[in-house]
């Protein structure tokens, strides 16, 4: 049996998102093949309110979670800051900075972040979850790309 639903996230993400494959499976089929994978129903059936929670979230757009302008400082909440460690408040703040993400979108990783049911969330989990939500809302390909550099080939933010 597999940990959580971001185990369950990165294994849609790993087979299905990340390259252009043409087999495009319905969710009953899904759900199958992640049970043969030795995923609980449960974590699917979460995993898969994630991945539709995100999807509404970026076809609302910036009106679903405005995250004012570049320049704002973003405060998080006790509650925020029990869950996300300083690495990933430092990188999302770099990310925002460096125009990689937008604020919007800073905010939807956010609100993903704090929907997984994992008690600590590590580095790899939030690069994770900024390349899902780049992958589903980004309309700039080079902003995902960067990402998928920093996790695949642990390159290190730096921005000019």
């Amino acid at each position: 049996m597999k940990e959580n639903i971001l185990d369950v996230l990165m294994y849609l993400f790993e087979n299905y998102m990340i390259e252009d494959t043409e087999y495009q499976p319905d969710q009953e089929s899904l759900a199958r093949e992640l049970m043969l994978a030795g995923f609980g129903d449960g974590d699917i059936s979460r995993a898969f309110d994630w991945l539709e929670n995100l999807s509404e979230l970026c076809d609302r757009g910036q009106t679903a979670m405005p995250g004012g302008a570049t320049t704002a400082f973003r405060h998080y909440s006790a509650a925020e800051c029990d869950r996300i460690d300083p690495f990933a408040r430092g990188l999302l703040l770099s990310l925002v900075q460096g125009g990689v993400l937008t604020p919007s979108e800073r905010e939807m990783v956010i609100d993903r972040l704090l929907a997984l049911d994992c008690d600590e969330l590590d580095p790899d989990h939030v690069k994770w979850v900024i390349m899902m939500v780049l992958s589903n809302c980004a309309d700039n390909p080079d902003d995902y790309a960067w990402i998928e550099d920093l996790m695949f080939d642990d390159v290190q933010p730096l921005f000019h």
